[in-house]
Parts: C-alpha cells; structure tokens; sequence
C-alpha cells in the first residue's frame, strides 16, 4: 500500500485504493450487506482501529470500489498486514471477502487492494 503525502496538520495521511467485485448483482448486495453497519464482524472492525486508522469508507460504482482510508502518525501498512496474518477473524473475513471480490487487471498475483496515484490536489494550485 502506497502513502500518501501528509496533510498540512503533517500527521493524517489519506490512501485512496481500488477493487473490483465479480459482475454478479446478488453477490454484490451480499458483499454491501456484510459492510453494513453491525455487520461487519467486531475483531474486524478493531483490528482497522488498533492499526491507527481514524476513518475508512469504500464507495462503489458498478462493480468498482474505491477506498478512502485516513491513518495517524502510528499506521504502517507492513504491521497491519502481518497483524491481520496472524489474526483468525481477520483471515476469516478475507477468505469471505474474496467470494465477492476480485482484482483489478493490474494487480501483481495475490493482492486485492490497489493504491491510487493522487494526480490533482486543489491545495497545490494558485
């Protein structure tokens, strides 16, 4: 996972990554059913937080979703991912979570979640 550059308060930093879901429409309401709230199951949700991430979101169009994350000045993405290896919940909900998923046409064997490269930010124009 790609970082991005830190916000003017220097210690948020947003990551904005994308997915495919299979073309699938029950699959689909199946995979926004899992993400509604309370569904999500609660060593998932603790596991985002434990990692410093302040707030997450995932946006879809067709079949196409977009994750916007914001991390503290603790995040790493190497200590969450090896976190998430080590936690059953976590591994649980990934295999479950790749029934719906799948990867975008650029992702190297085995990743989900590709991070955007930012192109345009308002802030950097006159």
């Amino acid at each position: 996972m790609v970082q991005a550059p830190p916000n003017r308060q220097g210690h948020v930093q947003r990551h904005c990554l994308a997915l495919d879901l299979k073309d699938d429409e029950a699959l689909i309401a199946r995979y926004e059913a899992w993400h509604a709230p309370g569904a999500t199951p609660p060593a998932v949700i603790r596991s985002i937080r434990e990692a410093d991430i302040l707030a997450l979101e995932i946006w879809r169009l067709g079949t196409r979703l977009f994750m916007i994350m914001e991390t503290g000045p603790r995040f790493s993405a190497e200590a969450k991912a090896a976190a998430d290896m080590a936690s059953d919940d976590v591994q649980a909900w990934e295999r479950l979570m790749w029934r719906f998923q799948k990867p975008l046409p650029e992702a190297p064997e085995g990743e989900k979640w590709m991070a955007l490269r930012r192109i345009f930010a308002l802030e950097e124009h006159s």
